[in-house]
């Protein structure tokens, strides 16, 4: 019972990591995409 508490917990904690990551990319990227757009709507209004 402890070894398939483990592997849970084990997979648990690596999926949690690999959201984590992905969801700081994805801000990030998005982020970036929505200042570039501000940039140009800037630059057309002038």
């Amino acid at each position: 019972m402890d070894e398939q508490l483990k592997i849970i917990l084990i997979i648990i904690i690596s999926v949690s990591i690999f959201g984590l990551l992905i969801f700081v990319f994805v801000k990030n990227y998005i982020k970036n995409k929505i200042d570039l757009l501000l940039k140009q709507e800037k630059k057309k209004l002038k």
